[in-house]
C-alpha cells in the first residue's frame, strides 16, 4: 500500500463531486460514513487504499435511517476532526474525495416519495427494534453508489444486518459494484467500536464490555448448539448488569432468519441492547455444532 501525498479534494455539492471524480478510468473505492470517525472506520479507509486507486469517503449524517425519538438533532459531527484523522492518518491525499453534503444536497426534492425498501430482511432484529430504518438505509446507499459510481464499496462487518442488506439490494436490482465486508475492530477492553460509545459514561463502559464477554461465551458453548449458545449469552449479560436487552438472536448470516435448535453450521449471533441511555450492537460469527 502507497502512502498518498498532498490533501483530498472536500466536495460539498453535487456538481463538485463529479468534478473531483477521477475520469481516467483508474479503479474506485467508496466507504460510507455518518461522521464521528474512529478506528473501525480508518480501517475500512485502509482497506479501500488497497483497492483502488481513488478512494470516496462519505460523511452524511442520513436523515431517512432515525426514526421518532432517536439520536438524530444529537449525533456526533466533528467534520474538522474527522477530515483530520482520515489526512493525519496518511489515508487520503490527493485524487481522493471527501464528500460532505448536506441533506438538502441529497435529497434535494425533500423526503423522498420513491424509497428503496429492505423487504423481510428490514423486518427483523434492527429492523424490528426501529421501524423503516433499513429502508432509509438502502436508499442512501443506493443514492451515493450512483454519485459515486464505485468499483467497490466497503461496510463495517459490526453492522452484519446492514451489510446483508445492502448486499442483497446490490445482488437483486443489478447494482453494478462489489461490496466488501471488512471485520468490526474492538478497543483493547474488547468493546466494538461505535459512534455512540462516546455517550457512555466510565460506570456504563464497565457495563458494556459485558456484550463483547457474552459474544467470547457464545464461542465456548457453540459445540453444544444454539441453546446452549442462547443460555451462555444470556447468563453473561445478566451477570454484567446488561438487563435492558433488545434481541439475543442467532440467524442465519445471510437471510437473518431464526435458526433452529438443531442448526449445525455457520450461524451469526447478534446482539442489541441498552447500557443507560445507550444502544449498542455487536455480533459474532460461530460454528453451531462443531469447531467454534
Amino acid at each position: 500500500m502507497t502512502t498518498p501525498g498532498g490533501t483530498p479534494t472536500l466536495a460539498r455539492t453535487r456538481a463538485e463531486l463529479a468534478s473531483a471524480l477521477a475520469a481516467d478510468g483508474s479503479s474506485r473505492a467508496v466507504v460510507m460514513t455518518m461522521g464521528a470517525l474512529h478506528a473501525g472506520h480508518l480501517s475500512l479507509v485502509r482497506h479501500a487504499r488497497e483497492l483502488a486507486d481513488q478512494v470516496v469517503v462519505t460523511i452524511f449524517v442520513n436523515p431517512l435511517q432515525f426514526g421518532a425519538g432517536e439520536d438524530l438533532s444529537r449525533y456526533p459531527r466533528d467534520l474538522e476532526g474527522d477530515l483530520a484523522l482520515l489526512t493525519g492518518e496518511g489515508l487520503l491525499g490527493a485524487g481522493d474525495v471527501v464528500f460532505a453534503p448536506t441533506p438538502d444536497v441529497v435529497y434535494p426534492d425533500g423526503n423522498p416519495l420513491v424509497r428503496v425498501s429492505a423487504g423481510p430482511l428490514g423486518d427483523v432484529l434492527e429492523g424490528a427494534v426501529r421501524p423503516g430504518h433499513f429502508d432509509g438505509v438502502l436508499t442512501v446507499v443506493l443514492k451515493l453508489l450512483h454519485l459515486t459510481r464505485p468499483d467497490v464499496a466497503l461496510f463495517g462487518r459490526k453492522d452484519a444486518q446492514q451489510l446483508a442488506a445492502v448486499r442483497r439490494m446490490v445482488r437483486d436490482l443489478d447494482v453494478p459494484v462489489e461490496v466488501v465486508g471488512v471485520p468490526l475492530v474492538r478497543d483493547a477492553d474488547g468493546l466494538a467500536l461505535s459512534s455512540r460509545n462516546a455517550y457512555l459514561s466510565p460506570d456504563e463502559r464497565v457495563r458494556a464490555l459485558g456484550l463483547s464477554r457474552a459474544l467470547r461465551a457464545a464461542q465456548d458453548a457453540a459445540a453444544g448448539g444454539a441453546p446452549a449458545v442462547r443460555s451462555a449469552v444470556r447468563a453473561v449479560l445478566a451477570e454484567a448488569g446488561v438487563r435492558d436487552v433488545d434481541y439475543v438472536a442467532l440467524v442465519d448470516p445471510d437471510t437473518f432468519v431464526d435458526v433452529p435448535d438443531d442448526r449445525v453450521g455457520e450461524t451469526l449471533v447478534a446482539l442489541a441492547a441498552r447500557v443507560g441511555t445507550t444502544r449498542l450492537i455487536d455480533n459474532t460469527t460461530v460454528t453451531l455444532g462443531g469447531v467454534a
